[in-house]
């Protein structure tokens, strides 16, 4: 059996929970500081995240607005929406960031090891030969090439240059 270690993830894990009663789904696009919110792109349906505590730089989640757990209750609009913006975020990342590979999944329910089971997200890693080297298995320290407010504004600029050629529709 393989192992995938992350320490860098234990920020996460002992977080104060107690203080999360609302769905960070919910929550952050129903605010007006998308920065703040590490908020990339809205949709008509869905947007696009930066995970706040991400396996590698560019980590996205793409939600839709309502709220559900359930992967079969997504209407056609949420469905083709959650489709073309994982397309357009592959566009946006291989752009700012150029990964040399991805991965791409739903964990659906807890057990799957979905953090925040009860408002289905999409997550998107981007990958790079070597990211998951020495340091974080002997050193526990993952090493991120950018902070989260900086790949932000390159990743939210990108979504807008992407929109204003028209390679988003």
């Amino acid at each position: 059996m393989d192992y995938l270690w992350a320490p860098w993830r234990i920020e996460y894990i002992r977080r104060d929970k107690s203080e999360e009663e609302k769905c960070i789904f919910c929550q952050k696009p129903s605010e007006d500081d998308d920065e703040e919110n590490l908020i990339v792109y809205r949709g008509k349906y869905t947007f696009v995240l930066m995970n706040l505590f991400p396996y590698n730089n560019g980590h996205l989640m793409i939600a839709p607005y309502r709220h559900t757990s359930d992967f079969l209750s997504l209407t056609d609009d949420e469905n083709r929406e959650m489709t073309k913006l994982t397309q357009v975020s592959l566009r946006v990342l291989e752009t700012c960031l150029s990964p040399q590979g991805y991965n791409i999944g739903l964990n659906l329910g807890s057990v799957s090891g979905a953090g925040i089971a009860d408002h289905l997200h999409q997550h998107i890693v981007p990958r790079w030969l070597g990211d998951t080297n020495f340091m974080p298995i002997i050193g526990h320290t993952k090493v991120m090439i950018d902070g989260l407010k900086e790949t932000w504004k390159e990743l939210h600029d990108g979504f807008i240059r992407i929109q204003d050629t028209g390679n988003s529709d």
